[in-house]
């Protein structure tokens, strides 16, 4: 892929650059406010070398799920002012994608300004399955710009128009980030050290199934923990009460305990909770002695030192998902069990996005702790099951 410097001369040009600042919110409009500003702090490189340079820089980006309308809740505004903090400079910002105050930013911008336009999701044809509706919203998008960076990790799986479309339309790069966490990924798929240990966890296991039939063919132990977990208890027989059961995948669980044998590491002991609530009764049971009428809402205290002792020897270390519902203390000693067994990894160890990288975060982890913290969760997953990532394909033509 081209870098940055691979675009020449950039003073004066315009670069759209795609960015990953879908970060969580909290409050009402116009109130709300960032409680998780990683993804925003990660953009930051490849803008501020964009600027250096003498780029107008015009950043786009998505914010949730707005259902391809405006909507308040969804709007970039707290973004940009954030981003404008973290840049040590002010970001002008449009109050809508490709219309006239899109426009106008554009047109106003100098050398070494930035801009950022509002969510990209407000019109429809982002995420448009329809070729042609994509790409003429990546030619308005395009029409902004005279060169493009991809830095937008967390959507490079996604063949959206502004990751996927504008990059067909200009001069093309990978930013910084980009390039960093394809160059970790790599080292995870191409010949890791070993031992190489991946720890999956949160909700479901029929998100993980592709990257676990490729993992099970790399890793030399996966660890389950989160409510996944309960899928694979339940195939190997046990009773589990209200916790979260996928009851149409355990015969594919079945299948993988089988091939993988004492490779696959489940829990061993978890807390059973009333509900998943900050007052639930809960107590630590044996996984063969989950009461009918409790859930699973965290791994307990004998899998957290298993599932560190699992850890403790690697020499690689992919971990993706909360171990339970680490939003509530009582709930997140596992994830935080975890995340330190992580940080001892004498290696290369990887946090793998989403609510992993959000978890270690709220826990209070240094983010230099770890080798790597990943931006994109779902990104991650599916490099390393093995699939072509559109927003990646695009930078290599």
């Amino acid at each position: 892929m081209k870098t940055i410097e691979d675009l020449g001369d950039l003073r004066g040009r315009r670069v759209l650059v795609r960015s990953d600042l879908n970060v969580p919110l909290a409050g009402d409009p116009p109130n709300r406010t960032i409680t998780d500003d990683g993804r925003i702090r990660a953009s930051v490189p490849t803008i501020r070398a964009l600027r250096d340079r003498g780029a107008r820089v015009v950043v786009m980006a998505h914010l949730g799920r707005p259902k391809g309308q405006p909507d308040e809740k969804y709007s970039l505004a707290p973004v940009a002012k954030r981003l404008g903090e973290l840049l040590g400079t002010s970001v002008a910002f449009a109050a809508d994608v490709v219309g006239e105050s899109a426009r106008a930013v554009v047109a106003g911008l100098g050398e070494g300004e930035v801009a950022l336009l509002e969510n990209v999701r407000f019109d429809p044809r982002e995420t448009s399955k329809v070729d042609a509706e994509r790409e003429a919203f990546a030619e308005e998008l395009a029409a902004f710009g005279d060169a493009f960076v991809s830095d937008g990790f967390g959507a490079v799986h996604r063949k959206h128009a502004s990751v996927y479309d504008v990059a067909r339309r200009l001069p093309h790069a990978a930013g910084q980030l980009v390039l960093d966490e394809v160059k970790v990924l790599r080292s995870l798929t191409e010949n890791p050290e070993r031992p190489y240990v991946v720890v999956l966890g949160g909700a479901k296991v029929s998100d993980k199934l592709g990257v676990i039939d490729n993992l099970l063919g790399t890793a030399d132990r996966l660890v389950i923990g989160g409510g996944m977990a309960f899928t694979f208890l339940a195939a190997q027989g046990h009773e589990v009460g209200r916790s979260l059961l996928e009851e149409d995948q355990i015969e594919t669980v079945r299948g993988y305990l089988q091939q993988a044998g004492d490779r696959i590491v489940l829990p061993v002991d978890v807390v059973a909770a009333t509900a998943v609530s900050e007052d639930a009764e809960y107590s630590v049971v044996p996984v063969d002695a989950i009461p009918k009428d409790r859930m699973g809402v965290d791994i307990g205290p004998e899998s957290a030192r298993l599932f560190a002792e699992k850890l403790a020897d690697a020499r690689t270390a992919f971990w993706n998902g909360p171990m339970g519902v680490a939003e509530i203390p009582a709930f997140a000693k596992g994830t935080r069990a975890v995340a330190e067994a992580l940080t001892r990894v004498d290696g290369l160890s990887v946090v793998g996005g989403g609510d992993s990288a959000a978890a270690v975060r709220a826990l209070g982890f240094a983010e230099d702790a770890f080798g790597h913290i990943s931006t994109g969760g779902g990104a991650s997953l599916e490099y390393l099951e093995g699939k072509t990532l559109p927003g990646l394909a695009v930078l290599e033509d």
